[in-house]
């Protein structure tokens, strides 16, 4: 529910915000009143103490626009003097995404959120966990020669989280899993002995990370997810495919973050059973 503002209480307000607009800009009241198309005596009202008078929404906007501030901060409508599109700009940006987590942009963003738990949904198995046969099959036929960068930035951020410190919270859906075990779907013609390969490289990272790396799998027909990875309260980044969006204001990372524990809550698999899931995964294997 918004709280009603009197006359005076506001027109103080635009006074002190106006003022402050003007000095932060570094201009003086002619110089204002030249650049909007007013008399020099109409800001001078404006600024004058005690003056209880509002300016029309036409004057409101010319000074907005003239002194780089948004019309709502000058009114008192908003706590943030930039423009709607400077914060959704600052907020919300779109990067390029590479087939394989090969850029410095998402590792940069694992460095800069150091430290916090990290909530990760692969689009896929996660390339962080896998081996290098298993990364071979899957990025040679696309990428060539820079797989090898692929097998190195997996490696980097592997060895990033033992350095950190930092939780690494992964959430799989249970048919992927499933579909690469069974050498089914995208992993067709996944040889037999790399799927043990990856199970048992699965195994040994849980030995040695856990509880620091918890890996959870959610059943896609309850509950569905697109690739998402949260960096603690710092930051969200769906992914898209060709590009990431990467959220930085606190309302979305939050609702990202709920969704997260959401898949967590509700999963098939528990970080505890993975083990287990993987032994019978691998048992099945001919």
């Amino acid at each position: 529910m918004s709280i009603l503002m009197n006359k005076n209480t506001r027109a103080e307000l635009l006074r002190d915000r106006l003022a402050r607009a003007m000095e932060s800009r570094g201009t003086n009241q002619s110089a204002l009143a030249r650049e909007i198309g007013v008399d020099r005596s109409t800001i001078s009202q404006l600024l004058a103490p005690g003056a209880a008078r509002l300016p029309n929404a036409q004057v409101v906007a010319e000074c907005a626009a003239a002194l780089g501030v948004s019309a709502d901060w000058l009114l008192g409508l908003s706590d943030r003097p930039e423009s709607a599109a400077d914060i959704l700009a600052t907020s919300m940006a779109l990067t390029s995404a590479p087939r394989a987590l090969v850029d410095e942009q998402i590792f940069a963003w694992h460095r800069e959120a150091a430290g916090y738990k990290i909530r990760h949904v692969p689009a896929g198995l996660s390339d962080m966990l896998k081996t290098h046969d298993m990364l071979r099959w899957e990025y040679r036929p696309h990428l060539g020669r820079t797989t090898e960068q692929a097998i190195g930035a997996s490696e980097d951020r592997l060895n990033w989280m033992r350095r950190a410190r930092s939780d690494y919270e992964i959430a799989m859906p249970l048919h992927e899993v499933r579909s690469f075990a069974r050498a089914e779907g995208y992993y067709r013609g996944l040889p037999a002995d790399l799927r043990r390969e990856q199970i048992d490289r699965f195994l040994d990272l849980h030995d040695q990370l856990y509880p620091s790396l918890r890996v959870t799998l959610f059943d896609a027909r309850r509950v569905f997810s697109a690739p998402v990875t949260i960096f603690g309260p710092l930051l969200a980044v769906l992914y898209l495919g060709r590009n990431y969006l990467a959220f930085r204001d606190t309302p979305r990372i939050e609702a990202f973050t709920r969704h997260f524990d959401a898949l967590v809550r509700e999963a098939t698999v528990a970080e505890r059973d993975w083990p287990d899931f993987l032994h019978r995964l691998r048992a099945g294997i001919s």
